[in-house]
């Protein structure tokens, strides 16, 4: 059976980490497969990416499609499942995906960077597609002429802001702190759009409507007077959390549940078992830095391997 092979190393996401390791492992001629829920991760939803060295001005579609050109050059193997299991027996590992399929490998890297984080307040679950969104990129188009919220004073969530008034007929970016996080250049950019009105020591207490969206209530932090807006949707980015829900007693978490990884070898506390991107406690979420990142796990799988041979 083909899932009976015993691979070099399987690959567990399909971001810029886990991309970028595959390409570095495939270079080393090691047998590679690529395991990923949703191939490109994240990166296919960034409005635009203005700091990747070559490319200055990119919508993240683009750049996770050159990503994808570039693997695939090496003829990677890339499997649409999602990991549910790792054990490891006598330096093996074992892998258990969702479909049932099982996999060996002498080796692993954890890539699988991080979902977005939930707002957790009344409303959020019950209108989600129904006005809640977590991708401006998807459904910005769906709110043309319409009022909006987007949650989150950091930089997605000030880019989502102006990409939305380019559709919507109002855009209303609320910040729990009293000042937005963003890049100063993006911060003068919405400040700069008659659209975009920013309300900072807000925060959402609520999200109501009928069969969809209708208007939130927020709360000045401050004077802790609460407030209404009528909005149609509500675009939430205030971050994310790492997707680990399948990997607990092989690796450490840090507060944050971020897998502690060894900085100079990406490797986690089990041999063997490596980790790189916006998973790990690496500080950062930057394409670049996890780029990078699946880069070292990659050359530390390499060396791992050689050692194990030995």
């Amino acid at each position: 059976m083909e899932n009976q092979v015993l691979y070099d190393l399987i690959i567990i996401g399909g971001g810029p980490a886990g991309v970028t390791a595959g390409i570095y492992a495939l270079r080393k001629k090691l047998r590679t497969l690529i395991i990923s829920k949703d191939f490109q991760g994240q990166m296919k939803w960034a409005v635009s990416v203005e700091n990747y060295p070559g490319m200055p001005d990119i919508n993240g579609m683009d750049l996770a499609k050159k990503f994808e050109d570039h693997i695939k050059k090496y003829g990677a193997k890339i499997i649409d499942d999602e990991v549910i299991k790792i054990d490891k027996e006598n330096q093996i590992f074992e892998l258990i995906t969702k479909k049932g399929d099982r996999f060996i490998s002498l080796s692993v890297i954890i890539a699988t960077g991080a979902d977005p984080r939930p707002l957790e307040v009344p409303g959020e679950k019950e209108f989600i597609s129904k006005g809640v969104t977590y991708c401006t990129t998807c459904d910005a188009p769906f709110f043309k002429d319409k009022p909006v919220a987007v949650i989150g004073g950091g930089n997605s969530g000030v880019k989502a802001a102006i990409e939305l008034t380019n559709y919507a007929s109002k855009v209303y970016l609320l910040e729990f702190q009293d000042k937005l996080a963003a890049d100063e250049l993006e911060q003068e950019r919405a400040r700069n759009n008659e659209k975009i009105e920013i309300l900072t020591s807000s925060a959402l207490k609520s999200i109501e409507g009928g069969n969809k969206v209708e208007k939130i209530t927020y709360q000045d932090v401050k004077s802790k007077q609460k407030k209404n807006l009528n909005v149609e949707g509500v675009f939430v980015s205030v971050g994310t959390q790492p997707a680990t829900s399948f990997i607990k007693e092989m690796v450490d978490f840090n507060e944050k549940d971020e897998i502690v990884i060894d900085p100079k070898t990406c490797q986690t506390k089990t041999p063997g078992l490596f980790s790189a991107g916006d998973v790990t406690d690496v500080k950062y979420n930057q394409i670049v830095i996890a780029a990078g990142e699946g880069a070292k796990a990659a050359l530390s799988v390499y060396d791992y391997l050689r050692d194990l041979n030995k």
